[in-house]
């Protein structure tokens, strides 16, 4: 069944705007020559650990870590101004890049709960973030309307992508490493390739901001949400409209598919996290938990647990089931 696990109130000390959910697997505890666990080591468990990872109003990027159905904070990580727009997890589970209006960008070590670079991406405030599949690329759109890709071994922008467009508000990379998809204020899509660096696709279907946009697994679909109060699941290869999905009242702020490619989730200014089946495109569950707007919502790796965030500075740990 579908239920609220956890609540963690006053996660924050203002709204949280964004969030990512990340895991990396334990060392094996080594053993020295003569067998027995070397003092490095021992305090290591076997296997995984899920973060969670929350940027606020507050200016921090808090971790977390579930335990026992249950939130707990390992790290606060300060330095940001001007309130933490957008957070994201690497794919190894190893390093998040956050963003803020304060124009700059910062790659923390989510093991050490330490700072590696920090990014100036001035002189507007920078918006939404993504790594790469591979982790070598943070992926970030901007005011300016270009896609830029920074290294993460050196922290320095390689290249970019115009959209000769308006303020990116929404970005993504394909889980394939074939395409970058970015969302509008303007409410245009544009969707490139990697390899070639050019623009494949430009799609005019929202009359509103494109407030998020996520690829599916396999690469296939990408699924847009906006101020309009829509959804939409395109054909990335066509970039061909394949359903709208309404049901939200209001904006649409985010968007998450689940691993396993089967759901996804929303979560809306109406104040809602709804689940809904691809297969089907309808909504099949709706969660009335939060008191304002929710800006963030995320599945974990295994898909059974979505994360949610708010205007209300609490986060949400729902049980979802698996089929």
């Amino acid at each position: 069944m579908y239920s609220l696990l956890h609540k963690k109130d006053t996660a924050h000390a203002d709204s949280i705007w964004s969030c990512a959910w990340g895991r990396y697997n334990k060392k094996k505890p080594s053993r020295d020559q003569d067998g027995d666990h070397s003092r490095d080591s021992i305090a290591s468990d076997d296997g995984a650990v899920d973060y969670i990872v929350t940027g606020g109003v507050d200016d921090l990027v808090k971790v977390w870590e579930l335990e026992d159905d249950a939130l707990k904070m390992k790290y606060e990580l300060e330095g940001h101004s001007l309130g933490v727009i957008s957070v994201a997890v690497s794919n190894n589970g190893k390093l998040c890049a956050s963003s803020s209006l304060d124009s700059s960008m910062r790659i923390w070590d989510l093991q050490k709960g330490e700072k590696i670079a920090t990014i100036d991406c001035g002189p507007v405030d920078l918006w939404t973030l993504a790594f790469s599949p591979d982790d070598k690329y943070i992926i970030s759109g901007s005011h300016a309307g270009k896609v830029t890709l920074y290294n993460v071994e050196t922290a320095k922008p390689e290249s970019s992508l115009d959209t000769r467009g308006k303020f990116i508000l929404s970005i993504a990379y394909s889980p394939d490493g074939n395409y970058i998809a970015s969302g509008a204020i303007g409410g245009l899509i544009n969707i490139f390739d990697v390899n070639t660096n050019k623009l494949c696709h430009t799609i005019h279907s929202h009359a509103m901001p494109i407030r998020s946009l996520c690829f599916s697994p396999d690469s296939q679909l990408l699924l847009t949400a906006s101020d309009d109060g829509h959804m939409k699941l395109f054909d990335v290869q066509h970039s061909n409209l394949v359903g709208t999905l309404s049901g939200h009242s209001s904006w649409v702020l985010s968007v998450a598919f689940s691993p396993d490619g089967k759901h996804f989730v929303s979560g809306s200014s109406d104040k809602t996290v709804k689940v809904w089946e691809v297969s089907t495109k309808q909504c099949i569950h709706t969660f009335n938990d939060h008191s304002d707007q929710v800006w963030g919502v995320r599945y974990n790796p295994d898909s059974n647990k979505i994360l949610s965030v708010s205007e209300d500075k609490t986060i949400n740990i729902y049980n979802c089931p698996v089929e």
